[in-house]
């Protein structure tokens, strides 16, 4: 995860009341349109496994419906920016909503990881697979 890239968020200005009250919160959820993914496949070899998966069972971009999600840090608010910390999507990617982090809701640390629990392959940085060869 890139936990230290910054970023800017430029919410529409008739959005941007809606930013209200979001500053006291640590961290941000991030909903995204993956428009740069190549078309879904039913089976995929995720970033951190050498071995192929069931889609459903990956957070690969190649889906039906190539929604994003991420957690990032909200580091401040600049009348309609946001300014996160800990982005991991392409520059222009369209973003569909922002919720609040809620850590008594969003948390489950004792949750199973499936296939995750077993340590993959260690990597923890995305290579380029899932990337369409448009936006390289």
């Amino acid at each position: 995860m890139a936990q230290e890239t910054q970023g800017i968020i430029k919410v529409s200005p008739e959005y941007a009341d809606g930013l209200r009250d979001l500053g006291g919160f640590e961290r941000v959820w991030l909903l995204y349109w993956l428009d740069r993914a190549p078309a879904a496949q039913p089976r995929v070899v995720p970033f951190r496994d050498d071995v192929q998966r069931g889609l459903f069972a990956t957070r690969s971009p190649c889906r039906p419906n190539p929604i994003g999600l991420s957690c990032v840090r909200l580091v401040g608010i600049q009348h309609n920016l946001l300014i996160i910390r800990g982005v991991d999507v392409l520059d222009g990617t369209p973003l569909l909503d922002i919720k609040p982090y809620v850590p008594e809701f969003d948390a489950f640390p004792q949750s199973r990881a499936g296939w995750l629990q077993n340590g993959g392959n260690g990597r923890t940085l995305a290579d380029d697979r899932f990337t369409s060869d448009e936006s390289v």
